[in-house]
């Protein structure tokens, strides 16, 4: 069976010993917030994972997806059954109401202006606490719905902390929540998950190496969502 397909196993919910340090209250806004995510994402997007059986468990992973719009976040968190880290500009801290949702999801704060150093560090303690943590190695949201160059940003985490790095393509998103749009449309959402690229793998390349073994892992995952994407817009 192709790795990266469905696979029938379910997965049990594994929560980070870190978790034990979080608020009740976090730990349950987190659960419940996933819980509504994917409620309307499969009975309004008619979301569907693919690759799940790839996902290492009881261990900290390096999420690499592709990004397509602000919906991405979601796309991938629901895919995961363990919580996922996300990481927020500061700018987004500005807003009072949206500070305190982020603060009570337990994002990691990236303030650019400063170079983002306090965030990659908190990112490779959460790494190192078996937590993992998606990031978008493009660096920004792409602008035709297309896989665009990878940032280095993300190589020297995963040589520090040697946790494995896991592909995820999303599709479907761009249509949903374009780019200067605020109201989302009905669209089909695919995530395909890829095989984990261990640190043996990447313990003797170069940056650009590494870099375009990721890029090359992503487009895999890339074409397994989209042709499920375009499958299901063949049924509509």
């Amino acid at each position: 069976m192709n790795a990266l397909e469905p696979s029938n196993e379910e997965q049990p919910v594994i929560r980070s010993a870190r978790e034990g340090k979080r608020t009740t209250a976090q730990v349950l806004f987190y659960f419940l917030v996933r819980l509504l995510s994917q409620f309307v994402a499969v009975f309004l997007f008619e979301y569907r994972c693919f690759g799940r059986a790839n996902i290492p468990l009881h261990r900290g992973a390096l999420i690499l997806s592709t990004h397509q719009s602000t919906v991405d976040p979601v796309a991938v968190g629901i895919s995961f059954r363990e919580r996922l880290n996300n990481m927020s500009r500061k700018t987004l801290f500005y807003n009072r109401l949206l500070a305190a949702v982020i603060r009570i999801l337990d994002a990691i704060e990236l303030d650019r202006k400063r170079g983002g150093l306090a965030g990659l560090k908190e990112t490779m303690v959460r790494l190192r606490r078996d937590e993992k943590v998606l990031i978008f190695p493009e660096g920004t949201r792409s602008m035709d719905g297309r896989v665009a160059k990878m940032k280095p940003g993300f190589v020297s985490i995963a040589k520090r902390t040697r946790v494995p790095l896991i592909p995820v393509a999303v599709t479907g998103a761009y249509q949903v929540l374009p780019r200067g749009t605020v109201i989302p449309r009905r669209h089909p959402l695919r995530v395909a998950i890829g095989p984990s690229i261990v640190s043996e793998e990447i313990d003797d390349l170069t940056e650009p190496e590494i870099i375009q073994l990721v890029q090359e892992r992503l487009l895999e995952c890339d074409a397994l969502a989209r042709r499920h994407h375009e499958s299901a817009l063949g049924g509509l």
